[in-house]
């Protein structure tokens, strides 16, 4: 294949007893020499850093990522603001990412089909067809230097007929993105696949060198493997990728990592874990790497690195990294992260520097060793060791968040409970602010016992956060109702195995969850007003057996693991449970299938809060005078016609004969006609 026109890429030098090179690529925005790392700023942004620093720093290519960037700010921004070095005030190089890793990274939130991939926008709930013309089309409006084409990224540790099917689509898409490229002047690359299976590497490389790229990536590594397996499937792709274009390794990595990719012959790296490390307060230093939370740091005067020349190693001390770093400042991360940026380029610079000189071999055997040690200064005193905990129990793992946060993964679906947020985090915003439980606990009016659903259990973060309210309001307020939580959970090892790493869920450290694991009720000793029981079983079939109640808090796993729980049939007995009582349910969800799953049952439905990702949940009222008294917005005309264009207007379960007079049915609900209730009532019989 041809040297690319677009990038005039020209290998400069090529280590001795290595794969190690140094190289010449010219972009729209600046001449870029390689090997290069590039920071990532998947909004248009790099987390914590201006454009000013970076550049300071040394950066000279951003990595930006299309999926978000198409639904927020939009195409249409960047084509009225003359691209994203416009839009962003950067005068260098951007390599745009596809959006194929979100293909990837969030499977419970699109469906896979050879058009493309359908995500529901986590900004306004909407479906947006991410295809190949989709990306490419966005990435040029964006006006990217370097685009990617679109892929499909699998855990690097799938099964080869799962790896293959995945392959062969990346092909066509890639033949797709090319295609829609044209004759733009922006550079195209195309990615790699195929797992760890060699077989599998060298066919995908075979067919993408076969079209006009203007450079490859090494995709679908970093996503479980091991050290030695990604070395090992690294050094086999870029041995079958053309000498005379740019390699470039997808999301790698440590200082380490990039060492070794080097030396098997990688151009170009990203990651996030130079930001990422500094919002948790690590720094990347010739004297090893240093986790500033550490107390030895507390009086240090020292600078952070005493070989660097940065602006934070220039002006501040460890001490006050220190303290800004304990206080969860943002300029603690912002120093940092600039800090450990100038670490990466500086060690890119070196690595050059060495390969131009004839010397990387010996280089790359002497920084192996100082790049995997930890503060040589002051080092750390290993501590003994108890057993290794339990991370496992069942169907579930236990999943920490790059934020540190820990929540409950299901193995078999990979679905995470409290994904984007601290378990109680969300608990407290999405469900006992926004049903205002401490209002109405402390409201009089009505009196009576107050019935809470917690509609599966889990670990249990939604149940205690009442618990907590309810002790908080009992000792705030005046007078306080009796509340009685009621959670419906089939499988408790979820609960079992977070009670049993209660350090990592300290929610947990209260007397409620052991009596609800050892007998399945608690009252509380301290507030006699406040009770909780577990409904153990399907709960479909457990909800004869309890109380209507006044709030639901729906929190079952999606349509996809749960589907019955989804359901029209579903949504029918929860609504005639209620009785002739008024109720709220409140869940994170805001799907069109559920929600007009709750509309066919008689539900009023609402808007919900943000949550994570989700620009808004869901609220299902059993009557319009309850949620204009609440204050709720109800969906009206305008979420109506998003319904009707919608390619996910059905609930799974409604029969294909029946689907008429379903569209009929929401249409008449009595939320969005003046005179539906005589209508529905019709209907329904």
């Amino acid at each position: 294949m041809s040297t690319s026109k677009r990038l005039s890429f020209r290998i400069e030098a090529e280590a001795l007893d290595s794969r190690a090179r140094a190289a010449t690529f010219h972009t729209l925005h600046g001449t870029v020499q390689t090997p290069i790392f590039m920071p990532v700023g998947t909004q248009a942004t790099v987390k914590a850093q201006d454009p000013v620093s970076l550049d300071a720093s040394g950066s000279r290519i951003l990595l930006a990522n299309t999926y978000h960037l198409l639904l927020r700010p939009g195409a249409e921004v960047f084509r009225k603001t003359g691209g994203i070095h416009q839009f962003m005030s950067w005068p260098h190089a951007v390599l745009t990412d596809s959006g194929g890793f979100q293909i990837f990274s969030l499977p419970h939130s699109r469906s896979m089909q050879e058009e493309g991939a359908v995500f529901q926008s986590y900004i306004d709930g909407r479906s947006i067809l991410l295809s190949p013309e989709t990306s490419i089309e966005t990435q040029m409006a964006i006006g990217s230097d370097i685009m990617m084409a679109l892929d499909q990224c699998v855990p690097s540790t799938v099964d080869e007929p799962t790896a293959l099917a995945a392959m062969e689509l990346t092909h066509r898409w890639a033949a797709r993105s090319l295609a829609a490229r044209g004759d733009s002047r922006q550079a195209i690359f195309g990615i790699v696949q195929g797992a760890l299976h060699p077989r599998l590497r060298q066919a995908s490389a075979a067919a993408l060198c076969a079209m006009e790229f203007d450079g490859f990536a090494i995709g679908g590594l970093a996503v479980g493997e091991g050290k030695s397996e990604r070395e090992d499937t690294c050094e086999l792709t870029t041995a079958l990728l053309p000498r005379d274009l740019p390699r470039y390794l997808m999301g790698v990595g440590t200082p380490l990592d990039i060492l070794e990719a080097v030396h098997r012959g990688v151009d170009m790296f990203d990651c996030i874990i130079p930001t990422q490390v500094a919002q948790r307060g690590g720094a990347f230093t010739s004297r090893g790497y240093l986790q500033l939370r550490r107390g030895v740091y507390k009086t240090s005067e020292e600078p952070l690195d005493p070989v660097c020349a940065c602006l934070t190693c220039a002006r501040y001390s460890r001490a006050y990294l220190h303290h800004l770093t304990k206080c969860k400042e943002t300029l603690g991360w912002q120093l940092l992260g600039q800090h450990n940026i100038f670490f990466y380029h500086r060690l890119m610079e070196k690595i050059r520097a060495r390969i131009l000189a004839g010397t990387f071999a010996t280089y790359h055997r002497e920084a192996r060793e100082t790049l995997m040690l930890d503060d040589i200064d002051n080092p750390v005193v290993p501590m003994r060791r108890n057993p290794p905990r339990r991370l496992t129990r069942g169907a579930y793992r236990i999943h920490t968040a790059v934020e540190g946060f820990s929540s409950i993964l299901h193995d078999a679906s990979g679905e995470i409970m409290h994904s984007r947020t601290p378990p109680m985090e969300e608990a407290q915003r999405l469900y006992v602010e926004q049903s205002e439980l401490a209002e109405r606990l402390t409201c009089m009016d009505g009196g009576g016992e107050l019935v809470l659903w917690d509609v599966g259990l889990g670990a249990a973060a939604n149940a205690m956060a009442a618990v907590f309210c309810y002790e908080h309001s009992a000792v705030a307020a005046v007078g306080c109702r009796q509340m009685r939580i009621i959670s419906f959970e089939n499988d408790l090892d979820s609960l079992r195995l977070a009670f049993k790493n209660n350090d990592l869920f300290p929610y947990l450290r209260h007397g409620g969850p052991a009596e609800i694991l050892k007998s399945g009720i608690w009252r509380s000793k301290t507030h006699e007003g406040l009770s909780w029981e577990l409904l153990e079983g399907d709960f479909l079939d457990q909800i004869g057996r309890s109380p209507a109640p006044d709030i639901v808090f729906y929190d079952m796993f999606s349509g996809k693991t749960c589907a019955s729980a989804w359901t029209i049939e579903a949504f029918h007995k929860i609504r005639a449970a209620f009785r002739e009582k008024d109720v709220e349910l409140f869940t994170y969800t805001c799907s069109t299938a559920s929600r007009v799953a709750m509309l066919s049952a008689g539900f009023y439905v609402a808007r919900g809060r943000n949550a994570g990702e989700k620009r808004e949940t869901t609220i299902a009222c059993t009557s319009l005078d309850l949620a204009h008294k609440r204050g709720r917005e109800v969906l009206g005309a305008d979420w109506l016609a998003k319904w009707e264009r919608s390619a996910a207007k059905f609930p799974n379960d409604l029969p294909m004969t029946e689907r008429p007079s379903f569209e009929e049915l929401v249409r008449l609900h009595p939320q969005f006609v003046a005179n539906g209730p005589r209508q529905i009532a019709a209907l329904q019989r």
